[in-house]
């Protein structure tokens, strides 16, 4: 039961995030367009979260909360505190360097990730300024992700919840209060980026403070917890970047396509991250804790229980968020985005690369509570193996699909960059999947054939019933904006009650999701 509030918590304050970070698309679609300004944005943009899923969110944490958990179980405060201290220092030290370097070379790591801008010399120059302001923007989010975790480990999971709305806030407020004022209206958008990751650093540092456990910085590199944090921590540097590396990939395919591609799949991302983050990325950060004190008390039983739970929940969100993004791609980009500057044809494009990207959402969602489980047990090499086939599938496929539709010039190859990844995700968490029957740590509770059976039977009727409603509608982009929305709420909240009911209808209780302990 306290997994499923703590999930439940953290959920409810992202989806705030969520909303605030949709303001912010929609803001930057309005005002900006799909241009080769924004898709410059969305570069600069892109490159340092790239690096934030190693020094961040992604691979410092997966190899930071398990050694911290299991010196908390010790029960030694000033053990506990000597490996923060320590961390600490040497994230310091080494995001402190890479943010210097990624500012020094900015035009370089700008030709090598975006070559389709070598043609456009202003949309080059624009690039590499924008990148010179993002790039700090890892200093401060990574020093944050530290504050994360440690507030996470003592279950305090609110706060580093609730603090990607400031980043949002701090972007809606740099587009409108700056822009007005640069010769270059856009630049706004990259200075937004360095205020919301200093925005945030001082918010869950504070919340350290509250709880007693701001880190001093020290720079030992020999000190034991250190070495096995960054021991643990370099294999996970693709294997948590998966997804990351692969969004790289799309970004150099899609610089030599049409205007707006960037953007386009850009805001594809960003309508994905509503299920991965309301449930994956909530799972996910819930979870690694949990499995991760279940391997430091040997207790096996509760870690495979904590594991079953934790794919049980995930497929049922992340199916029938699959069948409603294709459903709905265009009458979602139609309500969300078609404003402004933002046209029908930006809209049509969008929703050509949600519809692609959308078939892996299962996938992402269950290598968000798959990977853990390798991370818990500080198994940070099996993971990469995974990671490394699924990078090469999207390669093959990237260039195997958009390569052609690029060459013979066919409208909506950047669908073709969304596909690749989606395959990419899905082939990701078989092979976690697999890697872990192989290791025996998975043990299927019972009850997984009718639970998957309800699932199926409730999507598709939940589809049928999105359609024949959205085709009942027809255009929305026709419709006034508040009939948009609420004739989209309406469409959407059918879809939802409609699944609810089906499964309740063949005997799955709500009960099920309390999960263990």
């Amino acid at each position: 039961m306290r997994l499923l509030r703590s999930t439940m918590t953290f959920s409810a304050l992202t989806l705030l995030s969520r909303i605030a970070g949709y303001a912010r698309d929609l803001a930057q679609s309005a005002v900006f367009g799909a241009s080769a300004a924004t898709d410059a944005f969305v570069i600069a943009y892109r490159i340092p979260n790239f690096l934030r899923r190693i020094f961040a969110e992604g691979s410092f944490q997966t190899a930071f909360v398990p050694v911290f958990t299991e010196y908390r179980q010790r029960g030694d405060a000033k053990a506990l505190k000597d490996l923060l201290d320590h961390v600490a220092g040497m994230l310091f030290a080494a995001v402190l360097a890479v943010t210097a370097l990624g500012v020094l070379a900015a035009p370089l790591i700008a030709a090598v990730f975006a070559p389709g801008t070598l043609d456009d010399p202003a949309q080059f120059a624009l690039l590499t300024d924008m990148l010179r302001l993002t790039f700090p923007y890892l200093f401060f989010i990574s020093l944050t992700a530290l504050a994360a975790s440690v507030l996470n480990s003592f279950g305090r999971f609110a706060i580093p919840a609730l603090t990607p709305v400031l980043h949002n806030l701090a972007m809606i407020a740099a587009m409108f209060a700056l822009a007005p004022l640069l010769d270059i209206p856009v630049m706004a958008l990259a200075w937004g980026v360095l205020l919301a990751g200093l925005v945030q650093m001082l918010v869950q540092w504070a919340a350290l403070a509250r709880l007693g456990v701001v880190p001093r910085l020290r720079f030992a590199r020999n000190h034991p917890g250190v070495r096995r944090v960054f021991r643990l921590m370099l294999p996970t540097i693709f294997g948590a970047s998966v997804a990351q590396v692969n969004l790289l990939i799309g970004t150099v395919f899609a610089s030599v396509l049409a205007s707006g591609s960037q953007t386009w799949l850009y805001l594809t991302d960003r309508l994905m991250e509503f299920p991965q983050g309301l449930v994956g990325a909530a799972l996910a950060t819930v979870i690694l804790p949990a499995l991760s004190r279940c391997y430091a008390d040997a207790d096996h039983e509760r870690y495979s229980h904590t594991l079953d739970w934790g794919l049980r929940t995930v497929l049922l969100v992340a199916l029938p968020a699959t069948v409603g993004l294709v459903v709905l791609a265009e009458p979602l980009n139609a309500t969300l985005y078609q404003y402004g500057q933002f046209t029908s044809v930006d809209t049509q494009m969008a929703a050509l690369s949600l519809m692609a990207l959308a078939l892996g959402l299962p996938g992402f969602m269950l290598a968000k509570v798959l990977a853990p489980a390798f991370f818990a047990r500080q198994d940070t090499r099996t993971p990469v193996r995974a990671a490394v086939i699924a990078v090469l599938v999207n390669l093959l496929l990237c260039a195997a699909i958009v390569a052609p539709m690029w060459y013979f010039k066919i409208v909506g190859a950047h669908a073709g960059i969304a596909l690749a990844s989606a395959v990419a995700g899905c082939v990701n968490a078989w092979l976690l999947w697999r890697y872990l029957k192989r290791q025996g740590l998975v043990r299927w509770m019972p009850g997984w054939g009718p639970y998957l059976a309800r699932i199926a039977l409730g999507c598709v009727v939940m589809g049928a019933l999105l359609l024949l409603a959205s085709r009942e509608v027809g255009d929305f982009a026709a419709l006034p904006v508040t009939a948009r929305f609420a004739h989209l709420l309406a469409v959407v909240g059918g879809g939802a009650a409609v699944y609810g009911l089906v499964l309740l209808a063949t005997g799955w209780r709500p009960r099920a999701l309390r999960g263990p302990g």
